[in-house]
């Protein structure tokens, strides 16, 4: 994408007072929601310029490329914002775990009818694998 053009993508997004906008992460080829964090103009450049995803890091105040410290990177396959403008979601080619907690989706609490947190997927690596102390 030109510089012009993505200029004017990012010009025409609504981010909120520190810059951000949500960002949801679905799988391309499964339909699954991943995950959500933010997204910074910066960040948008960085992922379209590398096609590897990239957000904000609110507890590091610092770009984060998805997977640069656990390898569970994700690819961008599309961009799309919502009708609002204030928005985004990325369809994404995971590889490996999305969740910090070292399962697939960072959704993987499901709300009984009386109202009970319950589970709904396990573990596939151990986070002490991925980050070694370093969760991202």
């Amino acid at each position: 994408m030109s510089n012009t053009k993505l200029d004017a993508l990012l010009s025409s997004l609504k981010f909120n007072n520190q810059g951000l906008i949500p960002a949801i992460a679905q799988d391309s080829e499964k339909d699954d929601v991943l995950m959500m964090a933010w997204m910074s103009k910066e960040s948008i450049k960085e992922t379209f310029a590398s096609g590897r995803v990239c957000y904000w890091s609110r507890s590091r105040q610092a770009l984060w490329k998805k997977g640069e410290t656990s390898g569970q990177h994700q690819e961008l396959v599309d961009f799309l914002i919502d009708c609002d403008r204030d928005t985004v979601l990325v369809k994404v080619k995971q590889h490996g775990v999305a969740c910090h907690t070292g399962r697939r989706s960072c959704f993987y609490f499901s709300v009984t009818e009386n109202g009970e947190c319950i589970e709904n997927s396990d573990i596939e690596i151990d986070p002490k694998d991925l980050y070694k102390g370093n969760p991202s």
